[in-house]
């Protein structure tokens, strides 16, 4: 065995989750050339959510759609110039960092907070931020309130054992509020309890907040309050080892944004190759080899826009203006507008 592959099994070995045999073979894995694998297969192996509307659900027909489906739709139309050209694998949140570590999966799609534990831990790169989540608060329309700083001496209902146990209980204690936690096993629970009258209010991550309040006796009778009490940025996630792999990833997610930016979409994308502005040629390949330079062709980005369009069109689309869940685009706004979504360019 060479010094060079000890090398790396000691690296894989040191992250200190992995046994000797799950070391080698994600480092196996990771050494193959993610690129090569995926266009040799034929299709890209995408780790979703199955249950998260919005970001990743499929329907009675098996058609999946969300977020987190487009982006990995985007990958597939880059690679493939087809969006089809995906499998998507459905994994729980337990299984899903040991899905993408095996090599199951390609990359991960599943709404998953980028935390320092979980890259520096667990062998994962986590790609960049496609949607800026939080915690937050839903309550009954009754309460007549319109902040979470007025919460004070209020029931409020939360899934235990959870980050948002602890970031209510932070929350109060650095406003010095009292409340009174109501805890349950499951957040099915707490959202039952909540619409029952046994609570003032349910806690738990804003996105998902819009999507349970679809599920309560009657939506309209509850509102989501504006604060935001946590961060919890989630990304995409590739294993490490592989920074050709890592990179495409990467600037697919970039390159939507940038779309986005320039005003390129889904339906004036031909035009936009006939345009005299430098971002917009460079971004379709029609100026420079940066499609090449990454593995992939010219035309990459042209491919994955005309497919599935920028982000802002994936947002409106599933989690938006034009979806059931009607989220506010807030600090997921681009730079430009508002929010903190900004890419590097493509030059």
């Amino acid at each position: 065995m060479s010094t060079i592959t000890l090398r790396k099994i000691f690296s894989c070995l040191s992250l200190g989750i992995l046994s000797l045999g799950a070391a080698a073979l994600f480092c196996s894995v990771a050494s193959a050339g993610t690129l090569d694998q995926v266009k040799q297969r034929g299709y890209l192996n995408c780790g979703s959510n199955p249950g998260l509307a919005g970001f990743g659900l499929p329907d009675s027909s098996g058609n999946w759609t969300g977020l987190d489906v487009d982006f990995c739709r985007a990958i597939a139309a880059a690679i493939f110039n087809d969006p089809n050209k995906v499998k998507f694998i459905s994994l729980t949140a337990k299984d899903r960092f040991t899905a993408v570590q095996s090599g199951e999966v390609d990359v991960l799609a599943h709404n998953t907070t980028w935390t320092v534990s979980r890259e520096a831990g667990q062998g994962l790169l986590f790609t960049g931020i496609n949607y800026y989540d939080g915690q937050g608060f839903m309550i009954h329309n009754k309460l007549n309130i319109s902040s979470a700083l007025e919460l004070s001496g209020a029931s409020i209902c939360v899934q235990q054992g959870t980050t948002s146990e602890l970031n209510l209980a932070d929350f109060f204690h650095s406003h010095q509020m009292q409340f009174e936690s109501v805890t349950f096993a499951t957040s099915d629970e707490a959202l039952k309890a909540y619409d029952t009258g046994r609570c003032d209010a349910f806690t738990t991550d804003s996105s998902a907040l819009y999507i349970e309040r679809l599920k309560v006796a009657n939506p309209e009778q509850n509102i989501i309050l504006p604060e935001i009490i946590s961060k919890e940025p989630f990304s995409p996630a590739v294993r490490q080892g592989d920074d050709q792999w890592f990179n495409i990833v990467k600037w697919v997610n970039f390159a939507m944004l940038d779309a986005e930016e320039a005003g390129i979409t889904s339906k004036n994308v031909d035009d936009k190759m006939n345009s005299d502005d430098p971002t917009a040629r460079r971004l379709l390949g029609v100026e420079g080899n940066f499609g090449e330079s990454l593995g992939l062709t010219k035309d990459w980005a042209y491919r994955f826009i005309k497919a599935v369009g920028n982000y802002g069109e994936s947002f409106d689309r599933n989690l938006g203006a034009e979806s059931k869940l009607g989220i506010k685009r807030g600090i997921n706004s681009l730079w430009t507008h508002g929010g903190i979504q900004y890419a590097p360019p493509v030059r």
